[in-house]
């Protein structure tokens, strides 16, 4: 027999929900079986799985050690899938964990075999005995937030079921806001709230930007550039897109309008917009092998050692007033130093 009691990241869930996480491996007929037989029980009475769990509920499963393991799957190995790594933290309290993430690090898995930012972030709580392998079998912390696999900056993790479900609430009515550092080719004078579609291609992972809204499907449209609506006379329909920026320097180096440091900040949040919107209007950001320029990037690549976007997810404000700053990155910061000491000097022009 086994048992187990319900804690606040399990409340509040139907009692078949749980069950299915606990028992990863079985049947959803097996389940219900067992809870028509009194196999299963929820404070020692029979149970429908229709219930909704409370704090401090009993759960029991009158199995074998031999039926549990089978159902139940392998204990988690901490040390394999949840891995330790130094994170740069930012922000912790009972609910959530903020890190500044490196460029080069997913924030979640692609693919099965990938270590992201989520694997190292449990494998901390794990560290640190904030969180038991035990309890990893029915609740998970996770991210809220997604930043690209080459832009480093500032993501949300949700320790608890509490902070997971307030900051995907808070992300999705838009009452957190955040701002981005980026790097961007050309000289941009003044600030401006920009209004687009996005379309997202899946299959290359690439997104098209139009500055009208995308009624319907056309496969031929791929990349990134501002359409008008007769080229997009049968697009997939698209998604509002609103960015803002602020420039905070410009830069004198090289030819064709050198380069400028902007603010900005994500009024809606989708795949790639900061770095498609900008280079839709064109301001490529500088490294972006995606979407910028394909000179600029080897240049900087050659001269700089940037081999990542210089986007950087600087500043997060949450609606109760906490507002969050990561510094910028080593590379960045080494660039812009050295941009503001060769204004119009540069050797070899970008």
């Amino acid at each position: 027999m086994q048992s187990f009691q319900i804690g606040n990241n399990e409340m509040g869930q139907r009692f078949d929900k749980y069950l299915k996480k606990l028992l990863e491996k079985a049947p959803g007929s097996f389940i219900y079986k067992m809870l028509r037989k009194k196999n299963i029980t929820l404070n020692g009475k029979k149970a429908d799985g229709s219930e909704k769990l409370k704090q401090g509920d009993e759960v029991k499963l009158f199995f074998s050690e031999e039926t549990f393991a089978k159902f139940a799957g392998a204990p988690v190995q901490a040390s394999q899938k949840y891995p330790y790594a130094r994170l740069d933290i930012i922000y912790e309290d009972e609910d959530i964990l903020v890190i500044n993430k490196p460029a080069g690090m997913l924030s979640q898995k692609a693919d099965s075999g990938d270590i992201s930012a989520n694997e190292y972030m449990i494998g901390y709580l794990l560290k640190q005995n904030k969180i038991t392998e035990s309890q990893l079998r029915t609740f998970r912390p996770s991210v809220c937030n997604r930043l690209d696999r080459n832009t480093s900056g500032l993501l949300i993790a949700g320790k608890s079921l509490k902070g997971l479900q307030e900051m995907a609430e808070q992300l999705k009515n838009r009452s957190v806001k955040k701002y981005y550092c980026c790097l961007v080719k050309g000289k941009v004078s003044e600030p401006k709230r920009m209004k687009a579609w996005l379309r997202k291609d899946e299959e290359h992972n690439r997104v098209t930007v139009a500055d009208q809204e995308m009624p319907d499907k056309h496969p031929s449209c791929t990349g990134c550039r501002l359409v008008s609506r007769m080229d997009i006379p049968a697009m997939e329909a698209g998604k509002y897109i609103e960015t803002e920026y602020v420039p905070i320097e410009h830069f004198k180096a090289g030819q064709q309008g050198g380069f400028t440091l902007l603010k900005v900040r994500l009024v809606t949040g989708r795949s790639h917009q900061i770095r498609a919107h900008l280079a839709a209007i064109g301001y490529p950001v500088v490294g972006d092998a995606k979407y910028g320029n394909k000179q600029v990037n080897a240049w900087f690549s050659r001269e700089l050692g940037v081999h990542a976007q210089l986007l950087h997810a600087s500043r997060i404000e949450f609606p109760d007033g906490r507002v969050l700053h990561a510094p910028l990155n080593g590379t960045f910061q080494r660039v812009v130093r050295h941009l503001g000491k060769c204004q119009g000097q540069l050797t070899q022009s970008p």
